[in-house]
């Protein structure tokens, strides 16, 4: 009896520092972890990791970018649910295609076969830029999958008329019509942003450049976001609000401005963008 009692004190000490374990490990990030999925052109990297409560995030990043774009973004919703960036073909640690295919559909594949190995039954995809028109093609071709759609400052229609003036531009003198176009998305941007983007966008050859630019010129996401009737926000910058953008062609989606950004809201504010992240994710069934 005498040695139960003394035991008691050892023993309520210990369940309350299992309990405050427990509870800190609650609070704490869970590690995120490092996959590569084979796609139809190769590897494909995966930033992986979070919880197992609510609907897995995936996010889908901008030309010349890659998963690192929305670090602030997995590190937010990890606490608490699934998040995923991908980086897409030919950025990042995922493979080149070896035939510079870089069509929104065959990116489309891609995502297709890492929700399929990754066994992903229902998800929200967020896409930024030309990653947004990867997750509206994605929702249109799989609705069922899709739980929400988030299309941050991605591209609309362009008419064809401008496309080719544009892409004669580019094929004509390169480097200074890509300056100046990152000049006008790059407005507004906070310097460590300018400093990411530029140096990842140096690194794409001319060649794989000028093939993602004249793929997202063909492409028409406009059908695909129709054809996808689940919960859908449209982000916009300063720098995207031409008549073709899609807070214009498509004004019954909801749609939100983040003011005082570059075309890359999510680095430039990731704490505004986070939260606008938080509301449209409570719609989310």
């Amino acid at each position: 009896m005498n040695i139960a009692r003394s035991l008691l004190p050892t023993a309520v000490a210990l369940a309350a520092f299992t309990a405050a374990g427990v509870a800190q490990a609650k609070t704490l990030p869970p590690v995120g972890g490092d996959q590569v999925i084979q796609g139809r052109a190769g590897a494909i990297y995966v930033d992986d990791g979070g919880g197992k409560d609510g609907v897995p995030v995936l996010f889908l990043h901008s030309f010349g970018g890659d998963s690192s774009h929305w670090a602030s973004q997995l590190d937010h919703l990890r606490h608490e649910r699934r998040a995923l960036a991908i980086d897409l073909r030919g950025h990042g640690k995922s493979a080149t295609p070896a035939d510079q295919d870089y069509r929104v559909e065959s990116m489309v594949k891609d995502v297709e076969a890492v929700v399929d190995k990754l066994a992903i039954k229902r998800l929200v995809i967020v896409g930024h830029s030309m990653g947004g028109a990867v997750a509206a093609r994605y929702a249109g071709a799989n609705p069922g999958r899709v739980a929400g759609l988030v299309l941050v400052a991605a591209p609309g229609k362009m008419p064809a008329e401008e496309a080719q003036k544009v892409m004669a531009a580019i094929e004509a003198n390169y480097d200074a019509t890509m300056a100046q176009h990152m000049d006008r998305l790059l407005a507004g941007a906070q310097d460590n942003v300018r400093t990411q983007v530029l140096a990842q966008v140096a690194k794409v050859p001319k060649a794989e450049s000028i093939a993602i630019m004249r793929a997202l010129f063909a492409n028409d996401p406009l059908p695909s976001i129709d054809r996808y009737r689940g919960p859908r926000l449209i982000v916009y910058t300063g720098t995207g609000n031409t008549p073709a953008d899609l807070q214009n062609t498509r004004p019954a989606i909801p749609n939100r401005r983040m003011a005082g950004t570059s075309h890359w809201p999510q680095l430039d504010k990731p704490k505004e963008f986070d939260q606008m992240l938080d509301e449209f994710l409570a719609r989310v069934r």
